[in-house]
């Protein structure tokens, strides 16, 4: 079995003084990413363990943006944006096991008065290629924030959203263009009538009480995987961020990398 977890931090920094540390240890992944981390080199020494390979893309601008991924497995290659070694933003890591590729992302939003959602569409298309690229090769699997909250059941006010930022109809026929093209939806494909489950809520007042959230943080598998998806699961009780983590448990068959020994 392998677990692997998800979690828009928004700022990994503060995330640490609200009780990351004490999630990473409880949930014990086997891969652990993290988008927003808005760091830069050097800003942080996270203490995580020696038995975690440690892999960051910064995004060039101080304090935006930014990913990671922490992993017992080492992986075959590492690789940072889509079509090159490089992505500004500091968006996209792949890694690349023996049996399947792990990739994070954090999607661009489209912004409230959506004048990036020309970006964010051109971004999309670029991104699905990628994903259908590596998934010519091995299967592939996706977690992060993908802002957007796919059908009105992943969102708690669907009719008054209809055209905002998130759930627009151009973002969520992305999602389904995406999703047709060989890709499942982890919790939906294991809960597909169950409501109220968000991954991100509003800083406004009680709306995180009240469970006023959307759900816009994802684990996306190859089709070909659905036999290998154990468990999805969205952790809506931890606090830290205005997102909470994500998770998959998979049964990935075959050897899927080499599991780092602990060091003491």
């Amino acid at each position: 079995m392998m677990k692997i977890v998800s979690w828009n931090v928004n700022g990994l920094r503060a995330c640490v003084n609200k009780g990351f540390y004490d999630y990473f240890k409880a949930v014990d992944a086997d891969v652990f990413c993290v988008q927003e981390t808005k760091l830069q080199e050097g800003q942080i020494a996270l203490e995580i363990g020696e038995e975690y390979e440690q892999y960051w893309n910064y995004a060039e601008k101080k304090g935006y943006s930014g990913t990671a991924m922490f992993t017992r497995i080492k992986p075959l290659s590492v690789r940072y944006g889509i079509e090159e070694d490089f992505e500004p933003e500091g968006r996209i890591i792949t890694l690349e096991f023996d049996s399947f590729y792990l990739i994070t992302v954090y999607t661009p939003n489209s912004k409230r008065d959506l004048s990036r959602l020309p970006y964010r569409l051109e971004w999309e298309e670029r991104f699905r290629n990628y994903l259908r690229q590596l998934d010519s090769i091995k299967p592939v699997v996706v977690c992060g924030d993908l802002n957007v909250a796919h059908q009105e059941i992943d969102l708690k006010n669907p009719k008054s959203n209809v055209g905002n930022s998130g759930f627009t109809p151009e973002e969520r026929d992305k999602m389904t263009t995406l999703l047709g093209s060989g890709f499942i939806d982890t919790f939906r494909y294991l809960y597909p009538e169950r409501e109220n489950m968000y991954s991100w809520w509003s800083y406004m007042p009680k709306i995180r009480e009240r469970n006023v959230g959307w759900r816009i943080d994802y684990f996306l598998i190859s089709s070909r995987l659905g036999t290998s998806l154990q468990e999805a699961e969205i952790d809506c009780h931890i606090m830290g961020s205005d997102h909470c983590p994500v998770s998959v448990t998979l049964e990935i068959p075959g050897n899927f990398g080499v599991i780092k020994p602990y060091e003491h």
